[in-house]
């Protein structure tokens, strides 16, 4: 048997087994708040008697039926954004940042399709908005502060650009003043700078949060590689919580199911991510807070929560506090930017890296600078590939040599195995006996392979989960690395005008690409380097093993087969010349000849 392919087969099943196990019994348990008495879960970082804002007597929304979106729009007075990669309002109503939609992506390849929209108003459909405020204490009320319903007034500015900030005002009637500059750099970063004047007689305590909501449960992926939902640095921690998690948190007040609460001391962020999209809360670096994740079942809305310590100011004195938010695509080069450049610790962790960050990060750095170079994701991953098999290469030129000796010795295992009979104990004996003379490991072709697996894991991680290949084509028909090869056996490759199985369809797994059929075409002809094995079960195996990959890879991500297809080819070159610079003549075309008399003489 193809010592290569048996191995495969081997490596990949037992590896796929220890995966799956770890998972199902020692996967780590959804962290669960404990239950905290309402008196002490109202205290805000360092003081009390502060509540979070979601337990204020004036709610964050009401729950309404949704409206379109232009509708809830048209609600409320609003300030423009306009920049060179977004495009939205803000609404005076609570200076929310509830209007952001994404100018360098639309929601499919189809010439007329709308932007993606991250943020949307609440009382419109799936709402998403940011809220700004303080979270009154002392003799303040509710009333006293702004809030998610506070009608603010225009000071300055009147559009919002990467370089003209805008500043909100409104003025309680109480002697205090509250101003908010809203600021955007030239990507997704926002920047809040809140603020209060105290010209009353008496000192005000309050305490200033930034707030992330979204209402109803949102459509995610639900797939095993992907973490959708929140995600929180607190200092040296990172820690991620699924949607389905947050209501089983213990109840503790006035309808809103809290989750765990993390004191943060110097740096930290919070955030709800998708598989593309991420929107996150970001307080000034060196500034101690408390962030909160929870679920409020009056109005079915998630949120994410940051709460500064309260602050006292006394009369005539004013005091200031920034709050920077994350609201666009989840882009390595921009997200990394903001880790490096504004100090935002952990940041790049925001995307899902896995339990194999340690080669994901690395390979998607690679595949990031050969496509800067290159200009083509799709040869990029070629490249990439060329480049993994160059670092592998060492391993690999020992396996193939050890396998090409291997195929020498054949005719005296041959002998060893006929005079051994049935004795097993004694063939293993003597055949190790042989491998040892002729130093020849025979184990030796098994790490390429298991290197292999965590490799291409890797790779299938980094093509599922960054934003980089989504919608990025290489050539003809590819036009989405991201997602399945479009063309289809079923119809001739689109010269037959007729319709295909739906994506979610038992017939899909028919519906075979031009990539995936060269994927198996590939990996026929890597087995038909060596001679068909003289077990016909072993041979049976071998035989079908091509074909089998080739309608389980059918409907992954282009960009992964892509990949397959060209460690395939780089792999056979390899081993074709090491077998011919050792005096062994590759019959490939020979090999393929005999298989197929083979399978007719046994017809």
């Amino acid at each position: 048997m193809d010592d290569q392919n048996k191995n495969l087969i081997v490596a990949l099943a037992l590896s796929a087994i220890v995966y799956l196990g770890w998972m199902f019994f020692f996967a780590p348990d959804a962290p669960v708040a404990p239950v905290v008495p309402v008196s002490e879960q109202t205290a805000g970082a360092g003081d009390t008697g502060i509540p979070t804002p979601l337990l204020n007597s004036a709610p964050l929304v009401t729950a309404t039926p949704a409206e379109t979106l232009q509708t809830a729009l048209a609600k409320t007075e609003r300030l423009t954004v306009d920049t060179d990669r977004l495009t939205g309002s803000i609404s005076l109503t609570g200076g929310r940042i509830d209007d952001i939609a994404l100018k360098d992506y639309n929601e499919t390849l189809d010439a007329d399709s709308e932007l993606v929209t991250l943020l949307r108003p609440a009382g419109s459909d799936s709402a998403y908005y940011s809220v700004f405020g303080w979270a009154p204490g002392g003799d303040l009320a509710a009333a006293d502060v702004p809030g998610s319903a506070t009608a603010w007034q225009i000071e300055s500015g009147d559009v919002l650009t990467t370089d003209k900030p805008v500043t909100l005002i409104w003025d309680n009637g109480k002697g205090l003043t509250f101003r908010r500059q809203i600021e955007v750099d030239e990507n997704y970063l926002f920047t809040v700078t809140q603020s209060v004047e105290n010209t009353g007689a008496t000192a005000a305590r309050m305490a200033p949060y930034g707030l992330v909501a979204r209402q109803g449960t949102p459509d995610t992926l639900n797939f095993f590689v992907l973490h959708e939902g929140v995600v929180r640095q607190s200092d040296d921690e990172l820690s991620e919580i699924k949607y389905k998690e947050l209501p089983d948190m213990d109840p503790l007040a006035n309808q809103a199911r809290l989750g765990e609460e993390a004191s943060v001391q110097e740096n930290g962020w919070i955030g709800f991510t998708d598989k593309n999209w991420m929107t996150a809360l970001i307080p000034a670096s060196g500034q101690a807070f408390t962030s909160t994740t929870g679920y409020y079942t009056g109005s079915d809305i998630y949120f994410v929560e940051t709460r500064n310590p309260v602050v006292s100011v006394e009369p005539g004195q004013s005091v200031e506090v920034e709050t920077r938010m994350f609201a666009g695509a989840k882009e390595w080069a921009a997200i990394r930017s903001y880790e490096d450049d504004n100090g935002i610790i952990n940041f790049l962790d925001s995307i899902d890296w896995g339990m194999f960050f340690f080669l994901t990060k690395p390979i998607f750095a690679m595949l990031h600078w050969l496509n800067s170079v290159i200009g083509n994701m799709g040869w990029s991953i070629i490249a990439l590939t060329l480049v993994i098999k160059a670092l592998l290469f060492p391993l690999a030129y020992k396996s193939y040599v050890s396998m090409a000796r291997m195929k020498e010795l054949q005719p005296e295992m041959e002998k060893l195995k006929e005079k051994a009979g049935d004795d097993r104990a004694k063939l293993q004996k003597e055949m190790m006996t042989l491998y040892k003379k002729n130093k020849v490991n025979p184990a030796s072709g098994c790490l390429p392979l298991l290197l292999q697996i965590p490799i291409f894991f890797s790779l299938y991680k980094v093509i599922f989960v960054t934003i980089e290949l989504r919608q990025a084509p290489w050539l003809g028909w590819i036009y989405d690395l991201s997602a399945p090869d479009p063309s289809s056996i079923l119809n001739l490759f689109g010269l037959l005008s007729i319709s295909l199985p739906a994506d979610d369809s038992l017939f899909a797994i028919l519906s075979l690409g031009i990539l995936p059929i060269l994927l198996g075409i590939s990996m026929f002809l890597q087995q038909k380097l060596n001679p068909a094995p003289t077990d016909a079960s072993q041979a049976m195996i071998m035989a079908w093993m091509p074909w089998v990959f080739m309608f389980m890879l059918g409907q992954f991500a282009s960009g992964l087969v892509l990949y397959w297809i060209a460690n395939n080819t780089i792999t056979f070159t390899q081993q074709y010349l090491i077998m011919r610079s050792h005096g062994h003549k590759p019959d490939v075309f020979g090999n393929i000849i005999r298989t197929f008399k083979r399978k007719k003489t046994e017809s």
